[in-house]
């Protein structure tokens, strides 16, 4: 069933949290198995375009079984790269899994299945410590679009907040903080490691715009400086549709980090917004052309408003692509004077998979921090 591995390791040096990140930036279709010592059967997980859909644990399926693997603190992996047919069962994005993962872990929920190791803090306990966030890791560097590498020592300010750049980086090795001043300080909105991109989505737009975030090297980082003529070329060619899709998804990263220091602040008071409002379905994915709609989380003290979109501003499911909310972060509802054109996702797919795999990982980068910072919200609130 199993020939040669693609990937193979040791649990103690590559965790679940890596593995998840190097295969869902890698698009990767296969089987990861995981096999312990202190477990009697393997552990299996389906991946179809880097997404867990279905996984086997003993007697546990879908995505309680990814749960439990997160348990497995020793042991060594295998991926085998195949055509996967078995029935999505798990829906979650991969970034939601890890964190869920290891809030649970940190609470007890999920059993640890290895030695006893008295005295010794585990990765997953350092990572998912309340005021920590887990390192953002993007797909394996391909060095035929770095142009220049530059080295930045432990504490240097690689982008300062309030600058103008159009810069964009790979990060080679380390890992990067990012993080946005406040009257209560400076808040940690992300940490970076190895495959993320430093920059956003506008760079490509607006060749010169003022940064959005500090980015500080933590240790000794060594940078990849992506080269953005051919980034700039490979945008211009998309359609008027796909570039308002990305730019939507960019802005979203940009008002859902609003939110979260609103919150660090705490001034965020938008709660209870249904009113006359309607929730939109969101069997498809649609551009505002009228009115606005609001994105917003259930909470124990009503509806949190997590941002606005506005006109040209798009929602929905792309199946594609996570942009960061629907249908399983938030939902999206709208006065009565809203208006959407629907987009054909079809064609917006085909434009996708025809992308470089460097500007997918930057796509990919964008996405993941949207649905961390929607996290960090969630916690503040």
């Amino acid at each position: 069933m199993y020939g040669k591995a693609e990937l193979a390791g040791d649990l103690r040096f590559v965790g679940l949290p890596d593995l998840f990140q190097i295969l869902g930036g890698n698009n990767n279709t296969g089987i990861l198995r995981i096999t312990s010592q202190y477990a009697p059967t393997p552990g299996l997980i389906y991946f179809i375009n880097g997404n867990p859909v279905d996984a086997s644990c003993g007697p546990l399926i879908g995505l309680d079984a990814i749960y439990a693997l997160f348990g497995w603190t020793e042991g060594k992996f295998e991926f085998h790269q195949q055509a996967v047919q078995v029935q999505r069962m798990v829906n979650n994005s991969r970034m939601e899994i890890i964190l869920d993962a290891l809030r649970m872990l940190d609470d007890g929920i999920i059993k640890k299945v290895g030695p006893p190791s008295p005295g010794e803090v585990s990765v997953v306990q350092t990572i998912s410590e309340r005021d920590a966030l887990p390192v953002i890791k993007g797909p394996l560097v391909n060095y035929m679009y770095i142009i220049d590498e530059e080295e930045f020592r432990d504490g240097e300010r690689i982008v300062v907040e309030g600058a103008h750049g159009n810069w964009i980086w790979v990060i080679l090795e380390g890992e990067v903080k990012i993080t946005r001043q406040t009257s209560n300080g400076p808040m940690i909105i992300a940490r970076l490691g190895e495959g993320s991109t430093i920059g956003t989505l506008r760079c490509l737009a607006w060749r010169e715009h003022i940064r959005s975030a500090t980015a500080t090297a933590v240790g000794n980082v060594q940078l990849g400086v992506l080269d953005t003529e051919h980034l700039v070329e490979e945008y211009a060619r998309l359609t008027s549709q796909f570039r308002e899709l990305l730019l939507s998804m960019d802005a979203r990263l940009g008002k859902i980090t609003d939110t979260a220091v609103e919150l660090f602040m705490k001034e965020n008071k938008a709660h209870g917004l249904i009113g006359d409002k309607k929730v939109v379905i969101n069997d498809g994915l649609f551009t505002i052309t009228e009115g606005e709609a609001y994105v917003v989380r259930l909470t124990p003290q009503g509806y949190l408003s997590l941002l606005t979109l506005k006109k040209d501003d798009v929602f929905g499911y792309a199946p594609f692509m996570d942009i960061g909310h629907e249908l399983r972060c938030g939902s999206v509802i709208a006065s009565k004077d809203l208006q959407i054109n629907r987009l054909d996702t079809d064609s917006l797919r085909k434009e996708y998979d025809r992308l470089s795999p460097v500007f997918k990982g930057f796509i990919e980068n964008v996405a993941t921090c949207v649905t961390l910072t929607t996290r960090l919200v969630g916690k503040a609130d």
